[in-house]
Parts: structure tokens; C-alpha cells; sequence
């Protein structure tokens, strides 16, 4: 009997490095390391939420996972699958389990095709039921994201943004998948009809047992759909936690500076803003030791020299040496208002 609580995704050590060519032979010169050594776990039924800078490579990692984007190293396991190991046969049969919701529902919609060609497009790939047995599959799929039947004999343009998107959703729906990327689902959306497509994701995850990998800069939709969060910086994850300890008690001091631009109307809940210095390194070049140490305002010595250790308490894990020498003597909640008093006495603006 398989168990509930594994692992459905499991990724170690996944790098994404794309050649840098130049010359008249276009010579590889260097390499965008875009994911650089990112591993996670996702059980089944549960979100993980992936959040960071715009650039950090989040939308890379969502991609390598599906192959979409080939895996430079590192193992990407789909229920006990390497798919980076099977072969092209085989990958086909996964794919269909394995589905991803783009951000943009305009430019992932192609124009010329009426929604049901859209829809049955990967019905007809995988020669999943006949005619009825596909229309049946495709209206129940509408019908999960809210839309009218009618909607089969539409084009894309004929829609709002909103609908857009749930007919992208009711597409990746309709193969009956089992894990769906969703790359920034709602950020090309209005702010009236993201909550809408944000529930109807929650509602899905709950009636299907789907698995999600949620990748998004709004943090707080992220609090609110993730059971756990990690956070990239520069290719890698520098803090990975359950979301309620994570909201509760950040660690790094770049998780600090991005909780502190969230908005909030309850006065308990507001944070000194934390402005960064300087701007992200490039991914082709990252500094020695600690990538985020060009920007913290608690940069020492080793910092700069050393990688940072990977310190986990109670399923939260960071990697940092700042917080790891402040978790030799207290426990995470204590140690995450020990950095927040520090940062704020180098530096912050009025929240």
C-alpha cells in the first residue's frame, strides 16, 4: 500500500546552468547558474510554496522539474520515478500526471484554437477515450473551474483574464494529474479576481488530493495556500519551513527583508521595512561564500569566505551563519527576534 505522507516530488541537488556563448564560433564562456543546487520534498496532497526576488530562478526550478527546461545535474524524483533517467516513452506516461498552469493565461492560450481544441489537445496526445469519453472529460473539467459547457466553441480572446486562466487550469485538469506547477497563477490577474482563482485552487487541492508546487512573489497568498514555504535567493534556497513557523519566526535575513514589504492593516502584524543595499548579483558570476552577503546588514568575516551551514530545528532549515550562531544558544522564536532587533539597529524605514 503506497503512504499517503511520501514524498510525491522529491529533488536533490537540482542545477539549471544555461551556457553563456560569445565570439564568431559562439564559444561557451561561462554559465548562468539559475538553479543552483535546490532541494526539496513534497508529499502527497500538500503545497510548497516557492518564493523570492524576480530572477532567482523560482520559475527555472518549476520548469526543471517537468523537464521542460533540461536539468544540468541533480535527481528529480516523481513517485519513485527519476525522470531525469527514463526515457522518452516513459517520460510521455509521466507528463500526463505531471501538468503546469503558466502565469500568463494570455500568452499561454493559443488565439487560433477554440477552447476544445485546446482542451483536447492533450487528450489526443496520451489517447486518453474516445470522442463522448473525451467531451465528457473536457466538460467536467469546465465545469470543476467554473466555466459554462459554451465555453468549448469560444476562442481565448473572447474571455476576461480570470476565465483565462481557469480554462488553463481546467487544462491541465483534464488529464487528471496528480502534481501541477503553478508558475505565478495569479500575478497577470486583477487584485478583484485573484482571490477567486487562489480559492478555487484550495478547493481543488482538497477535492482531487492534487500536489502542488506554488510558486508566487505574493507572499501573502503564499502564507495562505502553503503548507510549507521555501525561500531562493540567487539560485538556491536559503530557508525552507513549515508556513506557520516560517510567518511566525523567519531566520535569514533575507526572509526578514521580504516579510517586511508585505502590507498589512492589523498593526501587530507590520514590520520595520528593510531596505537592502545594492542590487542581486549576477547568477553568472555569485560571490564566494554566503550569496546574500553583498546585501545583508549582518555580513561578518565568514560570511564572505565561507558557505553557510544548513542548521534544521523542527523541520525548519536555514542557511545562514548568523542565524546558526544565534541557534547555538536559544530556540528559533528567540533567535528570530534576536536578527529582527539586529537588522532594525543598522537600518530600516517606518513601516
Amino acid at each position: 500500500m503506497t503512504d499517503p505522507t511520501a514524498a510525491l516530488v522529491d529533488v536533490s541537488g537540482l542545477e539549471t546552468h544555461f551556457p553563456i556563448r560569445r565570439g564568431f564560433l559562439r564559444s561557451v564562456v561561462g554559465h548562468v547558474r539559475a538553479v543552483d543546487g535546490v532541494s526539496f520534498r513534497i508529499p502527497r496532497g500538500r503545497t510548497l510554496g516557492l518564493v523570492g526576488e524576480s530572477g532567482c530562478g523560482k520559475t527555472t526550478v518549476g520548469r526543471s522539474i517537468l523537464r521542460l527546461v533540461e536539468p544540468t545535474a541533480g535527481s528529480v524524483c516523481f513517485d519513485g520515478h527519476d525522470i531525469r533517467r527514463e526515457s522518452a516513452a516513459e517520460l510521455r506516461g509521466l507528463r500526463r500526471r505531471m501538468q503546469i498552469v503558466f502565469q500568463d493565461p494570455y500568452g499561454s492560450l493559443n488565439p487560433r484554437l477554440t477552447v476544445r481544441t485546446i482542451l483536447e489537445e492533450g487528450l489526443l496526445i496520451h489517447r486518453l477515450g474516445d470522442g463522448p469519453g473525451r467531451l465528457r472529460r473536457m466538460t467536467a473539467a469546465l465545469d470543476r473551474t467554473g466555466m459554462p459547457v459554451a465555453a468549448l466553441n469560444r476562442y481565448p480572446h473572447e474571455f476576461s483574464g480570470g476565465q483565462r486562466q481557469r480554462i488553463a487550469i481546467a487544462r491541465a485538469l483534464v488529464l487528471e494529474p496528480d502534481f501541477l506547477v503553478l508558475d505565478e497563477p495569479i500575478s497577470a490577474l486583477d487584485v478583484s479576481i485573484q482571490a477567486q482563482v487562489v480559492n478555487l485552487l484550495v478547493e481543488l487541492r482538497r477535492e482531487l488530493g492534487l500536489t502542488y508546487l506554488f510558486i508566487s512573489h505574493d507572499l501573502s497568498i503564499v502564507e495562505y495556500i502553503s503548507d510549507e514555504v521555501a525561500v531562493m535567493y540567487l539560485g538556491q534556497i536559503v530557508e525552507h519551513a513549515p508556513a506557520v513557523a516560517l510567518y511566525a519566526a523567519p531566520l535569514h535575513p533575507y526572509t526578514h527583508a521580504l516579510f517586511s514589504a508585505i502590507p498589512s492593516v492589523e498593526p501587530a502584524r507590520r514590520r520595520g521595512r528593510i531596505l537592502l543595499p545594492g542590487d542581486v548579483p549576477s547568477p553568472a558570476n555569485p560571490p564566494r561564500g554566503c550569496r546574500f552577503h553583498p546585501r545583508c546588514p549582518l555580513a561578518e568575516t565568514v560570511c564572505r569566505t565561507e558557505d553557510p551551514p544548513a542548521i534544521e530545528i523542527d523541520g525548519h532549515r536555514v542557511s545562514c551563519h548568523v542565524a546558526a550562531r544565534a541557534l547555538a544558544s536559544c530556540d528559533p522564536a528567540t533567535a528570530s527576534k534576536q536578527i529582527a532587533v539586529a537588522l532594525a539597529a543598522v537600518g530600516s524605514a517606518p513601516g
